[in-house]
């Protein structure tokens, strides 16, 4: 403290302070002691504090009454002057119930428990100078003193212009070397947009401005750590933002896109006559970002890179969340509650929106008196932070000590300080934002070229061919799951429209698919294929538009626009797209007869002109950044170009990146069945921790299971490298079951993971805990006895009896491998199930039949079967129920809208795990088939009287017989019919044929355990 006092303000706390504690405590003279130690280290700067909160009963608190007389005291016998404060918690009185409980969320605690926990007053809010002088009117000088404070710490924290470490001795010379050289390693081996000449002016143009504006150094720091980056195979991206429309920038290697070959405006990224910092934001590879921040860390000094704070709120679902937990509420009520709050994009509403936009919230806080306190300390708790954390991208380098510009914030969960200054601020202290971004794709992209290398196949990413016939044929078909920008329906919907032909078609598709500009994409595709005439502006500016089908998709065309015609600069045209963008009404005042001016002096008539800028003015404010749409179009055509030409890798490459998101794996497993690509599933001695490609094939990653840890999953693979494991107890002896954990071992036995060593699943998974207590002792034998002269430890110990169940039937088989996967992996509950529903009369349809017959019609009637995987029941405005019920069956999943009358009448039918039958109403909007339930049966009832007329079995093991006696005894209702068996054994002179006596069980259940017997080939209905 002494080192640190000089020109410090000291206040000595309150009550709770350490003289007040010393005081409260009867220790009066150690207080004498610390009040004259602090006067000591700061003189006229120290204040004794005294607090005032009364109680219900007008009192102050126990502690504030035992130490305000020796506060006093020591106040006047030691010459310390005395001030007033008031420790302020929330706003206002009727805030002290919510803010009670905001405490208990911090502090882990209940609102209502017996044991003591910390608690305030509620005195503790913001008084107004009236009430604190009411308050203090026997000590008038403890007031004044409050003004007397404020006067003496009043400070503005300076502003400063923008600080960079020192690069270079000479920065603008070693920036003018490495662009020069740059861009010529760059012609060298790209195809020329224009001469080299127009290159090489286009360069010192760039460099004149950078010079200029101060920013040689910026740019040479960014193309440092991007250098470094490649140099270390980091992935990085080819530009993102105004940054791409640089040529000094692509000569440096910080973009990857031509800026002269996509018509790319530089004085979009920097106007020389609007001075602001440039802003590169990079993209790097997800996984490997970090590296990059490191190596700058290490560059620059750790003391001056720093991260950017950011402050978290608390928004209305946390809030009930939080709430419902101190105030001790079940769990799954206040998840219910939390549920009901509707989304606004990716935010919840307010409580206070969503009461009146969810009846059923304003319904339960009528019903309990508990439900409305909660719902009424959440709406005055959210909104406030509850957190400080740090910029998910933005990190700053200063030239000196971070701590000497701002102050500096430590997040527990980094080594690396954080500014207490948010971004907003960082910038007018001097420190300079850099935005490291992780970008998915990339991980994707490197993920797939990798797998490619493991099979001797080299792909230079940035040199693949830009008009690959296969990618745009793949993009024209609309088969794009995975492939970056273009996944949603609507922008299927727009790609079959379109039938891109080349890379501009993608820029501007990219451009347009957001809300406003997409009106303009049935436009643009029937011009792009001829079946409608494009609009012409005028001849001085319509080659403007050639490649966007005379539509202003583009900010940079409203800037050449205004430069072709009216005779901006593009400097200018930068400042006009501004103004129109963001509407300022004063600045277009101005502009509109300067542009109605320059246009007729460019011979353009008065009226053209004005209809010009009326259209200029209306694109410009959803006009796209052509610089950023064309360097993410250059990723979505490098992600559409390896699935067109490499699909396992990139497939698995995708997968790979989303590997413990469930949802999204199963579309992805949908999108791997429709391309033919054949799966391994999840297997000990095949699979590894992540999809991997063997023999063409995607073995399913073992990591991708549910409730289990990839690291963990490793430990699988490294035990592995001696060679396969050659049944459950050689698995057990090397590897640590202990330490993979029994959850992901039961995940494991669920999944299959175990069938090459043991085919029963339930005998697996019965057996986990002896097969846990057998590894454990292996393993501790193996430790206690590592420098034996007899060989591995475990060798001696004999193997555990293992329980022998009977197998489970195939409808169980797949419930528990959905329960370990999350969707049905190597067949679907409804697979024995399609033969009987084909021939109903009419037939049930599958939802890939009802897709292909609702093509161009307006609505069709019909039957559908399903499993359900997902129910959401929600209430109309009228206060009717509905639901969303999720579906699947094994062409595909799909979702059926469920009204009041049949969800009452359906009842328990509409459960997860049931499978059904619907007669549904579908139409076709957009891409989307939308489908409307008008009734619902069980599967059972739907083919009671479609039974196959007989079945032929097909055998290769003598074994299987018995069970398949057992199981042909049981007494069953429904159809009956003949089964015929054909024995296969190559001691056979050929196929026996073999018609038992008698008629038997023909139902789907009956087919489907048959085909599950060990022994028995496949089953077939005749």
């Amino acid at each position: 403290m002494a080192k640190h006092a000089d020109g410090v303000i000291c206040l000595t706390g309150g009550a709770l302070g350490p003289l007040g504690k010393l005081l409260v405590d009867g220790q009066d003279d150690k207080a004498r002691l610390l009040a004259q130690h602090l006067k000591g280290l700061f003189g006229d700067r120290l204040y004794i504090e005294i607090q005032r909160h009364p109680t219900a009963d007008g009192r102050r608190t126990a502690e504030e009454s035992a130490s305000e007389p020796g506060f006093l005291k020591l106040a006047y016998g030691l010459d310390i002057p005395l001030v007033a404060t008031n420790d302020v918690y929330f706003a206002k009185p009727d805030m002290y119930a919510a803010h009670d409980a905001l405490i208990c969320i911090a502090d882990g605690a209940y609102v209502d428990q017996q044991h003591p926990r910390r608690t305030l007053t509620p005195e503790h809010y913001f008084k107004s100078q009236d009430q604190m002088a009411t308050l203090f009117e026997d000590l008038p000088e403890a007031i004044e003193n409050t003004v007397e404070i404020a006067r003496r710490c009043a400070y503005r924290a300076r502003t400063h212009d923008p600080i960079l470490p020192k690069f270079a001795d000479d920065e603008v010379e070693e920036l003018r070397r490495q662009a020069r050289a740059g861009l010529k390693a760059r012609l060298a081996v790209i195809p020329h947009a224009v001469s080299e000449k127009e290159y090489e002016a286009r360069l010192d143009f760039e460099l004149g401005i950078i010079e200029g504006m101060g920013f040689p150094g910026y740019f040479l720091i960014v193309a440092d750590f991007i250098h470094w980056a490649k140099d270390q195979g980091i992935p990085v991206g080819p530009g993102r933002g105004s940054g791409a429309g640089s040529l000094v920038a692509y000569a440096l290697t910080i973009t990857d896109l031509d800026p002269l070959r996509y018509s790319l405006l530089f004085e979009r990224f920097l106007n020389p006559e609007r001075v602001s910092m440039p802003d590169f934001d990079i993209d790097f590879c997800m996984d490997r970002r970090e590296e990059v921040i490191t190596y700058v860390q290490e560059k620059y000094g750790r003391d001056r890179v720093a991260q950017i704070i950011t402050f978290g709120a608390l928004l209305s679902k946390a809030a009930i969340r939080d709430v419902g937990r101190v105030l001790q509420m079940p769990y799954m009520q206040v998840d219910r509650l939390s549920k009901l709050i509707p989304l606004d994009g990716v935010k919840p509403l307010s409580i206070k929106k969503a009461l009146i936009e969810e009846p059923r919230l304003k319904e339960a806080a009528d019903d309990e008196e508990v439900v409305a306190r909660l719902l009424d300390y959440a709406q005055q708790l959210e909104g406030l932070l509850r957190n400080a954390s740090t910029h998910a991208a933005g990190v700053v380098i200063g030239d000196r000590p971070i701590d000497e510009l701002v102050p500096i914030y430590k997040d527990p969960r980094s080594d690396m300080p954080a500014t207490q200054f948010n971004m907003k601020w960082v910038e007018p202290a001097g420190l300079v934002k850099f935005d490291f971004l992780g970008l998915k794709t990339l991980t994707v992209i490197q993920g797939a070229i990798d797998l490619l290398k493991a099979r001797g196949i080299e792909v230079d990413i940035g040199a693949i061919p830009i008009d690959d016939q296969k990618t745009y044929e793949l993009y024209a078909s609309a088969k794009t799951v995975g492939v970056f920008q273009v996944e949603s329906s609507g922008m299927m919907d727009a790609l079959r429209q379109m039938k891109p032909t080349c890379i501009e078609d993608i820029v501007a598709l990219v451009a347009l698919y957001r809300p406003g500009p997409m009106e303009n994409i049935p436009k643009f595709c029937k011009v792009k294929n001829g079946l409608e005439e494009r609009d012409l502006l005028h001849p001085s500016i319509d080659h403007l538009l050639d490649e966007t089908q005379g539509i202003i998709v583009y900010q940079e065309q409203v800037m050449q626009i205004a430069q072709e015609m009216a005779g901006y600069s593009l400097g200018g045209a930068d400042l006009l797209r501004r103004a129109m963008g963001k509407k300022i009404a004063e600045e277009m005042a101005k502009e509109r007869p300067k542009f109605e001016k320059g246009a007729f002096e460019n011979g353009v008539d008065r009226k053209k002109a004005t209809q010009v800028f009326d259209l200029l003015e209306k694109f410009a404010n959803y006009g796209f950044n052509k610089s950023h749409a064309a360097a993410y179009a250059v990723v979505s055509y490098q992600t559409a170009w390896l699935k067109a030409n490499h699909p396992v890798e990139f497939m698995a490459g995708a997968m790979n990146c989303d590997l413990h998101l469930t949802d999204k794996l199963h579309v992805f497993f949908e999108e791997i069945k429709r391309l033919k690509i054949e799966i391994i599933p999840p297997c000990v001695n095949r699979s590894n921790a992540d999809f991997s490609v063997v023999d063409g094939k995607i073995a399913y990653a073992l990591g991708g299971l549910k409730n289990v840890g990839v690291e963990a999953m490793r430990m699988i693979e490294v035990a592995r490298e001696d060679g396969p494991f050659k049944d459950i107890f050689d698995f057990a002896k090397r590897v640590d079951m202990k330490r993979v954990g029994k959850r992901p071992i039961e995940m494991l036995a669920r999944s299959g993971a175990f069938d090459l060593l043991d085919s029963n699943r339930r005998k697996v998974l019965e057996s986990v805990n002896a097969l846990l207590a057998y590894s454990a002792a292996c393993h501790d034998d193996k430790n206690s006895s590592q420098h034996s002269l007899f060989g591995d430890g475990g060798e001696d110990l004999p193997v555990p009896r293992l329980p022998m169940p009977d197998i489970w039937l195939p409808t169980e088989l797949l419930a528990q491998e959905h329960q370990a996967i999350g969707f049905y992996l190597s067949g679907h509950p409804l697979d024995d199930y399609i033969g009987p529903l084909k021939r109903q009369r009419p037939p049930v349809l599958t939802y890939g039949e009802l897709v292909q017959k609702s093509a161009g019609m307006a609505a069709v009637v019909a039957k559908i079967a399903g499993t359900i995987s997902g129910v959401q029941t929600r209430k109309s405005a009228r206060g009717n129920r509905f639901a969303f019920v999720q579906l699947s069956d094994p062409t595909g999943m799909y979702e059926v809208t469920v009204f009041s009358d049949v969800l009452e009448s359906a009842g328990e039918l509409l459960s997860v795990g049931q499978n059904v039958v619907l007669s549904v109403e579908a139409t076709v909007e957009g891409e989307q088939l939308k489908m409307l339930a008008r009734g619902v049966i069980p599967i059972d009832s739907e083919v009671a009287g479609a039974a196959a007329k007989g079945l032929t079995v097909f055998v290769n093991d003598e074994a299987a017989m018995p069970s398949m006696a057992s199981l042909l005894a049981r007494d069953a209702k429904g159809a009956k019919g003949p089964i015929n068996l054909i024995l296969l054994d190559p001691s056979l002179p050929g196929d026996v044929e073999i018609s038992l006596p008698g008629n038997y069980p023909m139902s789907p259940q009956v087919k489907s355990a048959l085909k599950s017997i060990a022994g028995v080939v496949t089953v077939e209905e005749f």
